[in-house]
């Protein structure tokens, strides 16, 4: 009888240890889908912004020049993939930096955006949050460096 207990507390451990391995919060991860999102607004596919985007997303750009939301993220991708283009030459991302507390990572660091003349480096910080077992990205801020700094 204490054999049955034992393999079913082993079982409960083991499930426990499984599910817990299997959280989209860490640091790899979140590396993974925030270079996921760089390219897809390189090569925007409109099911990716969808996905990915919580349904409350807003992204500030430069200044707050402009103001997305989940739903101008997604019209601006399939206007750009029914084209077949988008104005922008690469996306090179760099000191990446990930910091993880509980369901919240928040990322930042350096974007050179190529869309010509000059490339423009920007930095960021974008928000994920797990949200029923997916990171999705929540927010997203963008600053131009002026080129002095």
């Amino acid at each position: 009888m204490k054999s049955v207990y034992v393999v079913f507390f082993l079982f409960v451990v083991a499930s426990f240890s499984a599910f817990a391995q299997q959280t989209c919060m860490t640091e790899a991860s979140i590396k993974a889908l925030d270079a996921k999102w760089e390219e897809m607004n390189l090569n925007p596919d409109p099911e990716f912004f969808k996905n990915q985007l919580a349904e409350n997303f807003v992204w500030v750009h430069n200044h707050a020049s402009m103001v997305d939301t989940k739903a101008g993220a997604i019209k601006r991708a399939e206007t750009q993939a029914a084209n077949g283009t988008s104005n922008t030459r690469s996306r090179v991302q760099s000191d990446v930096k990930v910091a993880i507390t509980g369901n919240v990572a928040i990322v930042t660091g350096f974007t050179i955006v190529d869309r010509g003349p000059t490339p423009t480096r920007y930095h960021f910080m974008r928000t994920y949050m797990e949200i029923d077992g997916q990171c999705l990205l929540v927010g997203n801020h963008t600053m131009a460096v002026p080129e002095e700094e």
